[in-house]
């Protein structure tokens, strides 16, 4: 094997793809390589930190350091999120012939620092999942999302494509009147935010107001999908969806404010 040969010519690389199907690859290597018919960049900046694997079952985890010279990952990019969750394979291959390949870890990208001179992103394995809590918290909000499996309503008409008419700040105004908008998605399909989400705090007719001003300049004619929204209250899910037996939240059991009750308050 090409690890074990006298003279090594070994290439670390990585291949990342991120959740709206973009793919890219890169390489600390000083040429380009072609990996699985991907071409891997050159990325002298990139550096793996040393990768914690175990046998037990705690999480494993590393970092990877970068510069931001790649033209395929940009500072604004990094901010608006679409590399967050990415899926990352690490692998090491023979530079003098690419079909030689070892892989040493996978996962999907966590937290992402910005510094001065570059970022650093968070790899964490799929024994990562075992960190989360074995049971649901109490919650007198709905802790499923509106059209989930849990939630089970019919999202058949509950989305709707529409064209930006304007966008002053987090306002924007949309060619069609949607209601049932608020705690809802405007997901972008054209334009420099394609890809992105915004979450929506409320509409009013053709007007919606997110809760964040767009991460990239909103021009006249972008596509987006309008998601209808819910406020998590039973009421809201009785009343408009009809739907309170799958409700998934506790309204009515006390919560920790009952221990600062006093009578006649």
């Amino acid at each position: 094997m090409f690890l074990d040969a006298e003279l090594a010519t070994i290439a670390v690389c990585w291949r990342i793809e991120r959740r709206d199907g973009v793919a890219i690859g890169l390489t600390a290597h000083d040429r380009d390589l072609v990996v699985d018919g991907l071409v891997h960049r050159a990325a002298p900046g990139m550096t793996p930190s040393a990768i914690e694997r175990s046998a037990g079952l705690e999480a494993d985890t590393m970092d990877v350091a970068g510069a931001l010279r790649s033209a395929a990952i940009d500072e604004r990019d990094l901010l608006a999120g679409r590399w967050d969750g990415a899926r990352v394979a690490l692998f090491a291959v023979d530079w003098t012939d690419p079909r030689a390949r070892a892989d040493l870890g996978s996962g999907l990208i966590g937290a992402v620092e910005l510094g001065e001179t570059g970022f650093t992103a968070e790899l964490r394995g799929s024994s990562a999942a075992l960190d989360r809590p074995v049971v649901e918290e109490t919650s007198p909000e709905c802790r499923a999302e509106l059209g989930d499996r849990r939630c089970r309503v019919a999202m058949a008409g509950r989305r709707r494509f529409a064209r930006v008419v304007a966008c002053v700040g987090p306002v924007v105004t949309l060619d069609l009147a949607t209601a049932g908008l608020g705690g809802g998605l405007v997901r972008w399909f054209g334009g420099a935010n394609g890809g992105l989400e915004s979450a929506i705090a409320a509409a009013d007719g053709a007007a919606v107001t997110l809760r964040a001003v767009p991460t990239f300049v909103v021009e006249a004619g972008a596509l987006v999908e309008v998601v209808e929204g819910c406020d998590k209250s039973l009421a809201t899910c009785a009343a408009r969806f009809g739907n309170a037996a799958n409700f998934r939240g506790e309204p009515h059991l006390p919560g920790i404010d009952l221990l600062t009750r006093y009578p006649g308050a």
